[in-house]
């Protein structure tokens, strides 16, 4: 726990005594390699922090392709969060990609903690900030640049995700194929 105490002390201080309280919230849980945590049509129960592992969150469309919409890796979060903010069916797919340890955060849980700690209102506020910013990054990328700039930007931004995930998982979050990634990743 004391991992989670750092990641939201990056945001904003917490005493000991409401980091005890703080991690009254959360659940721990293990999920095995290629184990779903989501799967289309699931109610979203959490969200979850990373505290080892990498995941993978993608959309399926009508015709069966996957769409890749987010890696998360130690220290992240990840979810559904249309389905979880919302309490609907999920639309997409998180898969672990390597043995994970997560903590898992239910909604009710999330709004309680945060109305009672204004610190944790703020630290919520400010991680789905830094997501919708980063979601928003991404898609002007996929919308105005080529598959080099995607790929470079990929590389600056996330240079430990480039290590651990299999090239053709990266083609397909950058919108290329394979044969393209490998082309762009041997120039470099």
């Amino acid at each position: 726990m004391d991992q989670l105490r750092n990641h939201i002390e990056e945001i904003t201080p917490v005493s000991d005594e409401e980091f005890a309280y703080i991690k009254t919230f959360f659940t721990k849980k293990k999920i095995k390699k290629h184990q779903y945590l989501i799967q289309s049509g699931d109610k979203v129960q959490c969200e979850y922090w990373i505290i080892k592992g990498t995941l993978r969150a993608f959309y399926i469309n009508k015709d069966g392709k996957e769409h890749i919409l987010q890696f998360a890796i130690k220290n992240w979060w990840i979810s559904d969060y249309n389905a979880y903010f919302n309490q609907i069916e999920s639309t997409i797919n998180i898969i672990c990609m390597e043995d994970a340890e997560i903590l898992c955060l239910t909604l009710y849980a999330r709004e309680k903690l945060a109305s009672e700690l204004h610190k944790m209102e703020h630290f919520f506020r400010m991680k789905l900030t830094l997501l919708y910013s980063s979601q928003q990054k991404r898609i002007i990328s996929l919308l105005s640049d080529n598959p080099k700039e995607r790929y470079e930007k990929f590389a600056s931004y996330y240079p430990s995700i480039l290590q651990k995930i299999p090239k053709k998982y990266i083609a397909e979050y950058l919108g290329v194929c394979r044969e393209t990634l490998s082309r762009l990743y041997l120039n470099n």
